[in-house]
Parts: C-alpha cells; sequence; structure tokens
C-alpha cells in the first residue's frame, strides 16, 4: 500500500528559526576575527521521499507541510555546500530552532 501524500496546510502563524551561538562574537579566538563578518549560507537537508510533484503544485505561500520526521532525529548541516556537523530541530517557545548535535 502507497504511503499517504504529505499534509499541506496554511500556518495559524510563521515559525522563526533561532540561532544562538556559543559564545559572542567579541569573545572569539583573536585567529576568528579576520573573517567573523564573512557571510555564509547554512542549510538542512530534509529528506521527503514521499513528497510529489503534485504536492510541489500545491505550495502556496505560507504552506506548511508534514516532514513527518522523528524528534530527536539528526539531519546534515552544511555551510557553503560542505557537511560541517548534524543538527535537530526544536520548539523553544513559538520559535522552530536548531540543537547543533555533533560536529563533522
Amino acid at each position: 500500500m502507497a504511503a499517504p501524500a504529505p499534509a499541506i496546510e496554511q500556518p495559524a502563524s510563521r515559525a522563526n528559526l533561532a540561532l544562538r551561538p556559543v559564545q559572542p562574537a567579541d569573545e572569539a579566538e583573536p585567529r576568528w576575527q579576520p573573517v567573523l563578518d564573512l557571510q555564509c549560507e547554512l542549510t538542512v537537508d530534509l529528506a521527503m521521499p514521499d513528497f510529489k510533484i503534485a504536492d510541489l503544485l500545491k505550495l502556496r505561500t505560507g504552506s506548511v507541510i508534514d516532514a513527518r520526521l522523528r524528534v530527536g532525529r539528526d539531519l546534515p548541516l552544511s555551510l557553503n555546500g560542505e557537511q560541517v556537523g548534524w543538527i535537530e530541530f526544536e520548539l523553544v517557545g513559538e520559535r522552530l530552532a536548531l540543537r547543533l548535535t555533533e560536529l563533522a
């Protein structure tokens, strides 16, 4: 039997992604000072094997996709295309946060 398509619904409110540094940038080691202001792209890869083109066509601004992720499941974290660690999602109040569980 085929798995049901992921549910897509409109959210009541949008969750915000919260990242908290381990230490403030001004307390970082002096050797990192020259690169602290460089921009980088941080990405999290979510595998959704049951997602279909039909589901993609239903997406609208504000759509929520039920990813059916298990709590505590580690996901790859990449920085500029290179995997740097593993994270898990966590709710902090009404905000969606990332918890770094392991550095690569």
